[in-house]
Parts: structure tokens; sequence; C-alpha cells
């Protein structure tokens, strides 16, 4: 049986080259096919490694909390807003949290514009606890991170990243420099370490405030709405840290029962599972249109070997004369068309991740592309599908054939 099955594996392939192009022509549709599901995939799978691994960064103990304002409300032109209150409550009545920050984004320009010298620069300005290094893990690459001391006397220092650095132009690295934050100046004691583009965006063009500086900056008139982030002691007991910072918010924010939540409380693992739900949607929506490619392609081997059946029917003749059986003709017709679909589907595996590897390069800021083993052995498994497919009815047509008429046939 291996016998037979080698021998017409070697009979596929000169059958091939000895139709060079018409077997190319034939194979066109999966090639498309198959090329566009790679390119797909691989810019998607890309974006999700990088962004998987951004997220893991974070820790799968950790817990973010922001307000969420539903439309309804939105329109009547109500906002939910986080607090201190709303920090002070999750610190003292939640039990199994080990460090806790408040997140206070610049609301504006003025406070968003930094400078040096004649340099200006618009960026993101954040006030944020000494506890921010332990929650987030992005530490100083040089210098040092704020102490309690600094949170405690509104010192006007402050964190940068690399970016800022750049675009200000500081000597050096900047450290020991005085910069603008708004129309007040920082002494610059840190410098982040880089951590690079994030969906085109730079996560290094940012500036790192104590909280309590930032709430000076920004003045008392304002209304504050904060992010709360926060490292839960025992990450396998997530669930129950997380519903119980629940029901201390509630409380606090004064809800009545069957009221919905105005706040989102949410983990490094939850995010992950949004996103990847969300491209594994976009990756499953666009295969499914270009298979219609595919179908297309199984269409046109189909066709093609109906052909090739015909126009070796008295080569059928002869090898049934000589002893071959229907399994044997059917299985040589059937290697022939799965060959085929497999060639087609390799080929389209590499032109495939070639288009996807110059997209995400010429894509400013986009990660690189990278074709994760489980969509190679998809795409040539499933091209071997559509040969089997469309293959075996002119395999059996083939097979079916009488030796007598076969060697009359003209």
């Amino acid at each position: 049986m291996i016998a037979i099955a080698l021998d017409s594996l070697r009979s596929a392939f000169d059958a091939i080259r000895a139709h060079g192009l018409r077997s190319f022509l034939t194979t066109l549709g999966i090639i498309i096919g198959v090329a566009a599901v790679i390119a797909v995939i691989s810019i998607v799978q890309g974006l999700s490694h990088t962004v998987n691994a951004q997220f893991q960064g974070l820790g799968a103990d950790t817990v973010t909390v922001r307000s969420y304002t539903p439309f309804a409300q939105a329109m009547r032109g109500r906002f939910a807003r986080l607090d201190e209150g709303d920090l002070r409550a999750v610190r003292h009545r939640v039990e199994g949290i080990s460090h806790i920050t408040p997140v206070l984004f610049s609301p504006d320009g003025r406070t968003g514009q930094v400078g040096y010298r004649s340099r200006n620069h618009f960026t993101q300005v954040l006030g944020v606890g000494p506890a921010y290094i332990d929650v987030t893990g992005v530490m100083p690459q040089e210098g040092r991170f704020f102490s309690r001391s600094d949170e405690e006397r509104r010192r006007m220092v402050c964190l940068i990243g690399t970016e800022v650095a750049e675009q200000l132009e500081l000597p050096g690295s900047g450290l020991g420099e005085f910069i603008r934050v708004g129309d007040d100046w920082c002494r610059v004691i840190g410098v982040l370490e880089t951590r690079g583009e994030l969906f085109g965006m730079s996560q290094d063009d940012l500036v790192l405030l104590p909280y309590s500086t930032m709430q000076r900056l920004i003045g008392t008139s304002r209304r504050l709405d904060i992010q709360i982030q926060l490292r839960v002691d025992d990450v396998d007991r997530m669930d129950e840290a997380t519903e119980r910072l629940r029901r201390v918010l509630r409380q606090q924010r004064g809800l009545r029962p069957g009221q919905a939540d105005d706040f989102r409380v949410q983990t490094a693992e939850q995010l992950t599972e949004s996103f990847n739900s969300i491209l594994n949607t976009v990756t499953a929506v666009a295969a499914g249109i270009v298979g219609i490619s595919l179908l297309v392609g199984g269409i046109g081997i189909m066709n093609i070997m109906l052909v090739s059946v015909t126009e070796r029917t008295r080569e059928i003749g002869i090898l049934k004369a000589l002893g071959a059986t229907r399994g044997d003709i059917l299985l040589q017709f059937l290697i022939e068309a799965v060959l085929l679909s497999v060639l087609g589907g390799l080929i389209g595996l590499a032109i495939g991740y070639g288009v996807g590897a110059l997209a995400a390069m010429l894509l400013p800021g986009f990660p690189p592309a990278h074709v994760p083993m489980w969509a190679i052995v998809l795409s040539v498994g499933f091209s071997a599908g559509v040969g089997i497919v469309f293959g075996i009815l002119p395999a059996a047509k083939a097979a079916q054939l009488d030796p007598i008429e076969a060697l009359r046939y003209e």
C-alpha cells in the first residue's frame, strides 16, 4: 500500500510538472485564499502577541478601578467620578491588598504642556502615589521614584519618559534638570525605563508627578476623577478580592440594590480576555469572508481534474489492463488533487506572511507580524481538505472507467 501511494505521489508530481502553468492557474484560488487569511492572521496575532505581553507586564494580581457613566446618564449631563473618599474606603475597608495608588490624569492642555528653555512639548501628565512603582512595575532606569516625603510635602519633582527628554532636548538623560509643567517648574529626579510603542502610541512620552503635586497644579476648584490601581496579595483569591472591592465601593457611593455600578473593576486577565475576544472575532470574520476564495479554488481544482481525467483516459485504460485496481486509480487522482491544493496552500502561506510582515512594517508603531503554529497547521490542513473534497469526484470518475472503453478512447 505504501509503495502504491509513493508511486501515485511520484506520478502526481510528474503530472503537475508537465502542466506547470495550468497547475499554477488551478491553484491560484487556493493561493489567494490562504495568502489573504494568513496576512490577516499574522497582523492581528502580531498585535495580540505584543499587547498580551504588555498586559502580562501589569501582573496577574493587578486591579484597576475607574469611573463609568452609562449612556443614558451621560445624556442627562451627569458623569460619574471616583474621588478620594472612594480611595480611602478601598484602602481601609478592603482586605487582601498590598499596594494601592491613585492615578490622576491631566484634565486639560495646561497641565499637559511641558517645556525646557525655548522647547515646548505636549505630553501625558499623570499624578501617582509612591506605590505606583509596586503596582505597575514601571521602574526608573536612572534616578529614583517618588518617596512619601515628596507626596506629603507636595514637592515639585517629576519622572519623565525617554521621549520627553528627547523632545525637550535635555542635556544628557535630563536627570537633575528643571522643566516646566504648565506654569510651574519641576525638578527631574528620575528617567523611566524605555517601553516602546503600543497601538502606534509611545509609552515613553509621559511625565509622572506626585499625586498631591498634581492636585496642586489642577487646583481645588475642579472636581477630580481618579483611577485606583492596586495589587492583590493572593492571586488565587482574585475573584473574592474584586467582589469585596465592588461591595465596598457600592456602599461608599450609596448605590441601591438593583442599581447599576457607576464604576468598573478590571483585572489584567479581564483586559487580556476582552482584547483577545475582539481580535478573535475580527480574525474569524476575515477568515470566513476570505474562505470563499478557497471554495472557488476547490471548484477550479475539480474542473481541471475532470479535464485531466478526460485527457488521460487511454492512460487509465492501460493501467487497468496492466492490473491496476479501481482503488489504485482513485488514490492516484486523489493524491494529485490533494498535492495541487497543498502546494497552493504552502505558496499562499509564504505570500501571506510576506504581505503581513510588509504591512506591519509600513504601519507606523505597529508590532511585527506573527503567525502562530495553529494557523500554519490549519491552513495546510484546510488546503488538503479542499483537495480531498473537490478531488474525490474526478478520482471516482477515473476509477469507474471501463478499461476496454478507455483503451478505445481517442
